[in-house]
C-alpha cells in the first residue's frame, strides 16, 4: 500500500465524512475507500472493533474510532491544539458529539412509525436542546472552537449539526439548534471554509 486509506460506507456524512474532510484539509493524498452496505458483514470481522471508519496508514496497522483518527490527523497536520489542556478541551467536545450520536442512533432502527415519531419528538424536545445548550456554554465569540483557525473539533461539530438540521431526520425540526447562536456560527464558519467547500464540491461533480 503506497498511500493511506480511509475506509467507510459509501455515504457522505457522519464519522467517515468528517475524517475525509480532515484528510483533505491536511493535504493528504489518500485512498477514499467507500464500501457498499451489502459488503459490511464480510468486512466487519476484519476491522479492529467491528466498526467504521478505519484509517490505514501506509505500512502501519489500521486505526479505528473517528475521534482517534481525527486527533491523529490533527496532530500530524496542525489541525489540533499543541497545548495538552487545550487539546483535551477539544477532545471532550468531540466525545460529546459521540454521546449524542449514541442517543440518536437507536431511533434510526425503529420501524414502527408511531414509536419512531414519539422517540424523535422526545429527542427534539429534550436531548437535542440540552446537548446544544451545553455545547453553547463552552464556545467563545470566535469563528471556530479554538479561535480563528479551523481544527478537527470544528469538523465534528459541523457534521452533527449538518445532519440534525438537514430535515432528513424525521420529526426533528431544522430549527432544533436555533437557540445556539455560537454553535451555528461555528457551523457556518466550517461551511464557508474554502477547503471544506472544495471537498463538498467534489461530491456534486
Amino acid at each position: 500500500m503506497s498511500k493511506p486509506r480511509l475506509v467507510y460506507f459509501d455515504f457522505a456524512g457522519s464519522r467517515g465524512e468528517e475524517c475525509r474532510i480532515a484528510l483533505h484539509l491536511a493535504g493528504v493524498d489518500f485512498d477514499d475507500v467507500r464500501i457498499p452496505t451489502a459488503d459490511w458483514p464480510k468486512l466487519k470481522p476484519q476491522t479492529p472493533f467491528g466498526s467504521l471508519p478505519v484509517f490505514e496508514p501506509a505500512g502501519k496497522p489500521p486505526l479505528a474510532q473517528s475521534n482517534a483518527i481525527l486527533v491523529y490527523i490533527g496532530r500530524q497536520h496542525g489541525l489540533h491544539p499543541k497545548d495538552d489542556l487545550e487539546a483535551a478541551y477539544h477532545e471532550a467536545l468531540m466525545c460529546y458529539v459521540e454521546d449524542l450520536r449514541s442517543i440518536v442512533g437507536p431511533t434510526l432502527r425503529i420501524t414502527d412509525e408511531a414509536q419512531k415519531r414519539s422517540a424523535r419528538e422526545a429527542l427534539a424536545s429534550n436531548d437535542l436542546p440540552t446537548w446544544g445548550a451545553n455545547v453553547e456554554r463552552l464556545l467563545g465569540e470566535s469563528s471556530f472552537v479554538g479561535g480563528d483557525k479551523l481544527n478537527v473539533v470544528d469538523l465534528k461539530l459541523y457534521m452533527i449539526v449538518r445532519w440534525l438540521t438537514s430535515g432528513t431526520v424525521d420529526y426533528v425540526p431544522t430549527t432544533v439548534f436555533d437557540h445556539c447562536p455560537k454553535l451555528q456560527r461555528v457551523f457556518r464558519s466550517v461551511s464557508e471554509h474554502a477547503g471544506v467547500k472544495a471537498w463538498l464540491a467534489r461530491a456534486t461533480r
